[in-house]
């Protein structure tokens, strides 16, 4: 206790536990500060490997595209459902699972009055 008291004391001391608590907490770049935007790097660093490693891949199906007439005649049926003249295009699309088990549920409770 002797020797913090004239610690405290000191003016030089005072003077950069001030600064020090300044920049720590009240400056423009304080630590919150710092670790939001540590946060805010680390996922747009995220998303950057993501689209990079999408544009890999879409350079690679252009590619494909571009050197295989039969693989850009199926990229053009399953995609845009595109057809030739002769041709009638039948496009099924199953049911979900949720989706048929509620109105069975309800019919059901309200066809019994």
């Amino acid at each position: 206790m002797k020797k913090v008291l004239p610690l405290i004391k000191n003016k030089y001391f005072l003077a950069t536990f001030l600064v020090i608590g300044w920049v720590l907490f009240f400056d423009k770049n304080d630590v919150l500060s710092q670790l939001d935007l540590t946060r805010q790097v680390n996922k747009l660093r995220s998303e950057k490997k993501y689209f990079t490693d999408e544009i890999q891949k879409n350079k690679r199906d252009m590619m494909e595209l571009r050197t295989n007439p039969k693989n850009l005649e199926k990229f053009a049926r399953e995609n845009y459902l595109m057809k030739k003249d002769n041709e009638v295009i039948y496009v099924l699309v199953p049911e979900k699972k949720a989706a048929q088990a509620a109105p069975s549920a309800n019919s059901s409770s309200s066809g019994q009055h």
